[in-house]
């Protein structure tokens, strides 16, 4: 019985490196595929894609639209005149659980938009299945990274219109004070934080590009309000002094 124990132990021991170097070969193998699908995309190879994936593929673009792969494919054209597109990838992360393997990862696009360049990082989050005839790729989704937006300079006067205590409920209060050219808004009991201007009446904090400050006038021009916008959406605050 020890001996069979042993016996059991050892071949873990021999079969787990052999386990490990597979899943290396395998990533290794999916982060080329997967580059060679990106690398199709300007070039508007379709071959290269209907190759890669599987016929019930789940597609998800960083416009939240959802593909199949027919729409895939029949987007699949070349970039038209103008515009020329590099897609690496960056941070391949990669696990594999039985036939099935997932890999997230970053593409660092530089777009060259009639001689302006772009630059735009994409999040995208692909799912592999083993097949007999090779590893499809069943699903992905892409979501696009954020940056913060250029700032904007506005007048000392301007930005003093905006300080003021923002309610929106008895128990929950905003204050916004401005100092010289500079605004900041502090949520009570929270952090005070750098309110920086994208156009007059439309700020945001560095560091999180999801979210606006929209402030809300009268009439009469008069600052009212502010609006804390997030996805389009405003949960908004009234001013109260």
């Amino acid at each position: 019985m020890r001996r069979a124990a042993l016996a059991a132990a050892a071949l873990a021991l021999t079969a787990a490196p052999a386990s490990a170097a597979d899943d290396n070969a395998l990533k290794a193998e999916l982060q080329a595929k997967t580059q060679a699908l990106l690398d199709g995309v300007p070039a508007g190879n379709r071959a290269v894609w209907d190759s890669a994936t599987d016929p019930a593929l789940i597609y998800v673009d960083e416009s939240n639209e959802v593909l199949t792969k027919a729409d895939v494919l029949a987007q699949r054209t070349p970039n038209p005149p103008g515009l020329t597109a590099q897609l690496p990838i960056e941070d391949y992360k990669f696990q594999r659980h039985g036939d099935v393997a997932v890999a997230t990862y970053i593409v660092d696009e530089h777009l060259d938009y009639h001689g302006q360049l772009i630059v735009t990082k994409f999040r995208t989050t692909d799912t592999w299945h083993k097949t007999p005839a090779g590893w499809k790729l069943i699903a992905s989704m892409t979501l696009a990274g954020l940056d913060d937006p250029p700032a904007i300079s506005l007048p000392a006067a301007t930005l003093a219109q905006y300080a003021g205590r923002y309610e929106l409920t008895p128990d929950i209060h905003y204050t916004v004070r401005a100092q010289g050219d500079r605004l900041f808004g502090q949520r009570e009991g929270g952090k005070e934080v750098e309110l920086k201007p994208e156009a007059l009446d439309l700020f945001f904090v560095p560091g999180s590009p999801r979210s606006r400050k929209v402030f809300y006038r009268d009439p009469s021009g008069r600052v009212t309000g502010l609006g804390d916008r997030r996805e389009g959406h405003d949960i908004k605050w009234k001013r109260i002094s």
